[in-house]
């Protein structure tokens, strides 16, 4: 049984300083280093191993990179002028058919590391005040700020990299 808290079943009170942006995109960029660390030199079946029909270690960074799309895809909402975030499949259905046990960790480590970096170094171009600016986050169902989100992500990161953290030092 896992200790980590249930995704979506978290709430947010994101009540801190628009200022900290900074803070958290040097948190999002820190993200796929500290995946390869976790990962590093670890053997194919410990990576691979499905607990109780789980997700597997290599699953869960399969699955980070698989949502890169998604959070470039609410950085376009908050800069063309929508009113609500881009719903995320809570099936997880990308992740599901993608079969990432199959691939080489190599090549999703290195996806991921790209992908993040593209967020990441878009995010860096952006004006302060446009971290201020809000959209309705779908499943939370209140107004996130865009610092609020990279905060999400950020979040979101630390939840799968917890769950991997636990699957293999089983």
């Amino acid at each position: 049984m896992s200790r980590v808290p249930v995704w979506v079943e978290r709430k947010f009170s994101f009540d801190f300083p628009v200022e900290q942006y900074p803070n958290i995109s040097i948190r999002l960029r820190g993200t796929p280093a500290r995946l390869e660390d976790l990962l590093h030199n670890r053997s194919r079946e410990l990576l691979t191993t499905k607990p109780q029909g789980k997700w597997s270690a290599q699953e869960h960074a399969g699955h980070l990179l698989d949502l890169e799309s998604l959070w470039m895809a609410r950085l376009d909402d908050y800069l063309n002028g929508r009113t609500v975030l881009t719903a995320a499949d809570l099936n997880n259905s990308e992740t599901t058919n993608a079969n990432h046990n199959e691939h080489p960790l190599v090549g999703i480590l290195g996806q991921f590391r790209e992908a993040r970096f593209r967020l990441v170094d878009r995010v860096e171009t952006f004006e302060p005040e446009r971290f201020s600016h809000s959209l309705v986050h779908p499943r939370l169902e209140k107004p996130t700020r865009l610092v609020d989100h990279l905060y999400f992500v950020a979040e979101h990161d630390d939840h799968h990299l917890a769950l991997i953290w636990e699957l293999i030092n089983k």
